[in-house]
């Protein structure tokens, strides 16, 4: 028997309705854990007193438990920046003080990218094409500009945090950045970065002894803050010289 026109309408209608609901889920699902990680009060647990008070507990449970520590910590990191939840320096420097600076780091640099990119592909799967196509022409001409240089873009962006880490991951899966490009240049923009914090949470046991508080300081220092630029001034040569070869 076949369908009536109104049936093939009907159909139609469903997978029309059904449309924006699989788009939207995703970042429904963040923004969720989001407001339920303020409603059960669990931000007054991501702070450096909350490692301060119980650090001999998770030093003797993470030396008996190395592997499995690891992991758990590489999963709480990526499910915190994947909601944008608060606590993230806390988190790195926890990361450092457990598992030491290169440990520490490369399993934050690790958690930070896969977290990121979770929160890039809701955003692009749920606001990316919609905004593409609605659109004016200057708004694609910034994103035709951004997508030729994107890696260097996105590599100076994560080199030097001019904006919350939060919004860097959502900006590009609005300019129709690629994944491997979005991926590539987060994990390797925030290595310098996440190691600085690292190596200051491995220190924290002398600062905790002493009844002191980490300097944080340290991350506005010339020391610091002078090779950061200069890695973000290499990583837009290929675009200026791009542009230096058009304009000849």
């Amino acid at each position: 028997m076949s369908e009536t026109s109104d049936e093939r309408s009907g159909a139609g209608t469903g997978k029309q309705a059904r449309g924006p609901v699989a788009r939207f889920w995703p970042l429904a699902v963040l923004a969720l854990g989001l407001g339920l990680f303020f409603a059960l009060g669990l931000n007054r647990y991501a702070t450096l007193d909350t490692l301060r008070d119980n650090r001999e507990a998770l030093s003797q449970w993470v030396a008996a438990h190395m592997a499995l520590a690891i992991l758990l910590y590489i999963v709480a990191y990526a499910v915190m920046v994947a909601f944008s939840l608060p606590g993230a320096l806390a988190a790195t420097l926890t990361g450092g003080f457990l598992f030491g600076t290169l440990v520490g780091g490369l399993a934050t640099v690790v958690a930070a990218t896969i977290g990121a990119t979770i929160l890039f592909i809701a955003a692009k799967t749920a606001f990316g094409d919609l905004l593409r196509a609605k659109a004016g022409p200057a708004i694609k001409r910034m994103e035709e500009g951004f997508r030729e240089n994107a890696f260097s873009y996105l590599l100076v962006l994560r080199l030097v945090p001019l904006f919350p880490f939060f919004l860097v991951n959502l900006a590009p899966a609005f300019l129709g950045v690629t994944l491997p490009v979005f991926v590539a240049a987060t994990f390797i923009g925030i290595i310098p970065g996440t190691f600085v914090f690292a190596s200051l949470g491995n220190g924290l046991g002398a600062v905790f002894d002493a009844g002191r508080s980490p300097d944080l300081g340290l991350i506005k220092e010339p020391q610091v803050t002078l090779p950061l630029l200069a890695l973000a001034v290499l990583a837009l040569v290929p675009v200026l010289y791009r542009r230096l070869r058009r304009a000849r």
